[in-house]
């Protein structure tokens, strides 16, 4: 290639030619070349859609300017004959390349291209060109796809590092200003500038990808041993030349020894290498909070990047279908690390021997033990992958954390089981094959059966090709003086080997491991001391559930956990019933600040039993109120329908200033999710029954029952993401005194201008309504919520600020409007449409029936300041059915307005990011 650089422009200049060899034993018609920069180029791109789906907007919302692209393609032959191209459709990053002559097996074709690329902005994924005029290169270069299994590979950029390009040579010729400086792991010569340009001559051989960086001024620096060349600017102040030069010589010697030789002369490391792929954990805390020494947090970002950009270039795998490989050997490399280096760390650091945390299981856990429990995070949640599914289909947070510390987890279990090294071995030898030939995940499972005995089948078809779970339990301990007799029962059938050990006062005096064919078998052992039987002791086996995996032989109760006390948030403890306990803060208008505690077993993992106990103190009416809710969560394995939740909820607060609620809800929800986990649609059936008693007020005289009692179901369907949001409601409501059905349909659109439509449409009609008050009517601007679902500040307020807060239900008007209920139906449809960043306009329209009146058509618009959206709004009302607002008086009582502090919202806006 011949590039040259114009920075004013942020594009590059390419004249490439390609000499193709057919490797394989196929007559080829076609070439595909990866274009990945392409993939930048419009908003409908595999990469858009990818950004969509995982809710960045900032690819969406930008300028034209700061997309990328591939213009002016041309490729001929030597002889100058027109090669005829075309982009798939649906892969605009991929070139389909026409050849004028078949390609016979063995034989080579040379030919040319010439294009310009646009270098896209590094906000999109961190690659393309930075504000301070530096650029940091990747997959910019149209390059031949990898040739396997008949076909060449056809990925399309995903954000996910994983392009498949066939194993080449490179000589390229780099121009660039002489004001910047360029890095690259090629071999790299520089030539002395002429006429205001640098040329850098850059070289390689066997190589998939490379990395280039071109800066105004270089903070790479230089590291040298015997086996590599290291440069890397990656960021740690605090630590001084010597200190990082000891860390890298380490790593580079440990990945040596552990995997084999680095096949080429040099090697990058940046930050932008590691901003993509960090180390999850608390070493991302500020500096002043780190429980960890600055020395440890270079190290382990060093050693996680170094693994990942080694493996990257000089494994020469599918990197999206065997993905699992590359994760595999960079999380057991980097345990196997810990256990040599850093064996007494732990996953809090320091923070465990404050005397404070003693207590919290958190503070006990190994370092290496976290993998694990990200691993059983997603599995709780059932929302876990295998391990051999394509890197593309991964949700966010399986993708760069739970698949990718449950393969690494997974070999060092299996090299625990098979002994002798066996893991290390095959991975050494794997490696070295690749040098030789292209290499799949086929070759790694052969050399692993060849350096055993054992049958390790099951390794494949249960760890790595499914999502099967694993759970063991005790059954039937008996002992003796001398001896122990047991028999271990396998709960969901999984043929996966599991040690057991037996302990003395927290020692381990016995270690044996149970076969897949000695499971649900009866054993016994010698009595050695042992005064508990613990299985997985050392959480070796990626199991489900941990707390069935022991018995004491000690003690009257010999399996009574004691209950420990845990302020705020702990992992699961095994040994112990947690009750975890924080302080609480609640507000309403007629309970005032409601500070209370509340007591629950909810740890960082999902149990299937959860309850949530919230006493509180109600300062304005001076008595306890509070809420409680029990749950039994039932997850569905390898179903559409993932999930039943079984709960009992009740809460006791005021409704009006003297007079209080209790209300009462059991219920059944059951989901249903795609076949595809990353697809963001979600269904939902909700079956529950509320029952209220209330107190009569004296402050309200509408008529309305003190107690009742509604069944409710409901059907939710939506799907979300940046550019669209679809959302379908369907409900049905039964008491005795009334019935009604309801329908909602929202639609959100983001357009390529950056406006956003909303629109909703809702539509209600009583079945049979024999009640003598609008307590159980549809609302036009502002529900009585007899159900007690929606957080109103002050519920029965008719004047002043807080019967202004607006919440969108039913009608979903902002102005009051002289009917403001239906006892017979309503329909309503609202649109709002952007204007200027986060002013709306809003327009509502609505139609509603009373009995013995006729039907009456009604109307609002107004301006909508869509601040932070779903937790503060203001809604300010122009012209409606009752004129020109803006002109009448009291102009600030007709304000709505939305004010919302929910954690638990706050949370669910992360976890879409990662869900």
């Amino acid at each position: 290639m011949d590039v040259e650089l114009n920075p004013t422009k942020n594009t590059l200049s390419v004249q490439q030619e390609i000499t193709f060899f057919n490797q394989s034993d196929d007559t080829l018609k076609t070439i595909i070349l990866n274009d990945w920069n392409n993939a930048y180029s419009v908003k409908n791109t595999p990469l858009a859609k990818r950004f969509s789906d995982e809710f960045y907007r900032g690819f969406h919302l930008a300028k034209e300017s700061e997309r990328g692209s591939t213009n002016n393609l041309n490729i001929t032959t030597p002889d100058q004959r027109l090669l005829i191209w075309q982009r798939p459709e649906k892969n605009p990053d991929l070139v389909i390349v026409q050849l004028n002559e078949q390609l016979l097996p063995k034989q080579q074709l040379t030919f040319t291209l010439n294009y310009k690329i646009k270098i896209p902005s590094d906000k999109f994924t961190r690659y393309g060109y930075a504000s301070n005029g530096s650029f940091h290169l990747k997959n910019w270069y149209l390059m031949p796809a990898r040739y396997e299994n008949n076909a060449f590979v056809k990925n399309s950029n995903n954000n996910l590092d994983d392009i498949a390009n066939g194993i080449s040579d490179f000589e390229i010729d780099l121009k660039i200003p002489a004001s910047l400086a360029a890095t690259s792991d090629l071999a790299s010569e520089k030539s002395a500038a002429i006429d205001g340009f640098t040329n850098y001559r850059l070289s390689g051989k066997n190589r998939t990808d490379f990395s280039l960086i071109i800066a105004p001024k270089s903070d790479f620096v230089s590291y040298k041993n015997e086996e590599l060349e290291v440069e890397t600017d990656l960021k740690d102040n605090k630590l001084d030349e010597i200190q990082k030069a000891i860390i890298i010589d380490r790593v580079v010697n440990f990945s040596k020894n552990l995997i084999g030789d680095y096949p080429y002369e040099k090697l990058v490391i940046s930050q932008v290498n590691y901003e993509r792929n960090p180390f999850y954990g608390l070493n991302q805390l500020p500096s002043f909070l780190s429980p960890f020494p600055d020395e440890f947090i270079y190290e382990i970002k060093f050693l996680k990047t170094y693994l990942n950009e080694f493996l990257k270039t000089s494994l020469h795998l599918n990197p999206r279908k065997d993905n699992w490989i590359y994760d595999g050997i960079q999380v057991y490399a980097m345990m196997k690390y810990i256990d040599e280096h850093h064996p007494d760390t732990k996953m809090i650091g320091s923070a465990s021997k404050i005397r404070l945390l003693k207590s919290f299981n958190l503070a006990n856990i190994d370092f290496n033990s976290q993998y694990s429990y990200f691993y059983m995070l997603m599995a709780r949640r059932n929302l876990d992958q295998a391990l051999g599914d394509p890197k593309n289909s991964l949700i966010k947070f399986n993708e760069q954390i739970a698949s990718k510390y449950r393969a690494g987890s997974s070999l060092r279990f299996l090299d625990d089981y098979l002994q002798n090294n066996a893991v290390a071995n095959s991975i050494q030898e794997f490696y070295k094959k690749n040098q030789q030939v292209q290499v799949s995940r086929t070759d790694f499972e052969s050399i692993l059966r060849a350096n055993t005995s054992k049958n390790i089948n099951w390794f494949f078809s249960s760890i790595i090709n499914s999502r099967t779970i694993i759970d063991y339990k005790f059954s039937n301990v008996t002992k003796t003086k001398d001896s122990i007799t047991f028999s271990v029962i396998n709960r969901t059938a999984a043929p996966i080997p599991v040690p057991i050990y037996g302990t003395n006062k927290g020692v381990i005096v016995y270690k044996q491991w149970l076969d897949i064919e000695e499971c649900d078998s009866t054993f016994t052992i010698p009595r050695n001391n042992i005064d508990k039987l613990v299985l997985n002791l050392k959480n070796e086996v990626p199991e489900y559930n941990l707390r069935n995996n022991w018995k004491k032989l000690e003690g009257f109760f010999p399996n009574n956990r004691p209950i420990k006390f845990v302020f705020m948030k702990d992992l699961e403890d095994p040994y112990y019933n947690q009750v975890l306990y924080v302080p609480s803060f609640y507000y309403n208008l007629y309970d005032g600040l409601t500070p209370g505690i509340r007591l629950h077993n909810k740890t960082i993992l999902e149990k299937p039993f959860i309850y949530d106990i919230n006493p509180s103190y109600s300062t304005k009416s001076n008595n306890l109120s509070g809420s409680a809710v029990f749950a039994v969560n039932q997850n569905i394995r390898n179903s559409t329908f993932y999930n039943a939740r079984y709960s009992i909820s009740g809460s006791y607060f005021h409704y009006a200033q003297d007079a209080s609620y209790l209300r009462l809800n059991p219920s059944i929800q059951l989901r249903i999710r795609e076949p595809n986990f990353r697809d963001n649609r979600k269904q939902l059936f909700s079956f529950r029954q509320i029952i209220v008693n209330r107190e009569q007020s004296a402050f309200i005289l509408d008529n309305s029952p003190a107690n009742y009692s509604v069944f409710d179901a409901r059907y939710i369907n939506t799907k979300t993401e940046v550019t669209n949001h679809f959302n379908f409601v369907s409900n049905v409501q039964i008491s005795g005194n009334f019935g009604k059905v309801t329908g909602e349909i929202e639609y959100r659109r983001l357009f390529e201008d950056n406006r956003q439509l909303n629109l909703r449409l809702y539509a209600g009609n009583f079945l049979y309504n024999r009640t003598q008050s609008d307590f159980f009517s549809f609302a036009l601007d502002r529900p009585t919520d007899y159900l007690f679902d929606y957080n109103y500040l002050g519920r029965s307020e008719s004047s002043g600020l807080f019967s202004q807060q607006y919440i969108i239900a039913e009608g979903g008007f902002k102005s009051k409007i002289a009917t403001p209920f239906a006892n017979r139906w309503i329909t309503s449809f609202n649109a709002s449409y952007s204007i200027w960043n986060w002013i709306e306009v809003y327009g509502d329209v609505g139609m509603l029936k009373n009995g013995g009146n006729n039907t009456k058509f009604v109307y609002d618009s107004g301006i909508r300041l869509n601040l932070v959206t779903d937790y503060f709004e203001l809604y300010f009302p122009v012209y409606s059915s009752n004129g020109w607002e803006i002109s009448q008086n009291n102009y600030n009582e007709k304000i709505r307005f939305i004010f919302t502090f929910s954690p638990r919202t706050l949370i669910n806006l992360f976890n879409r990011k990662w869900f």
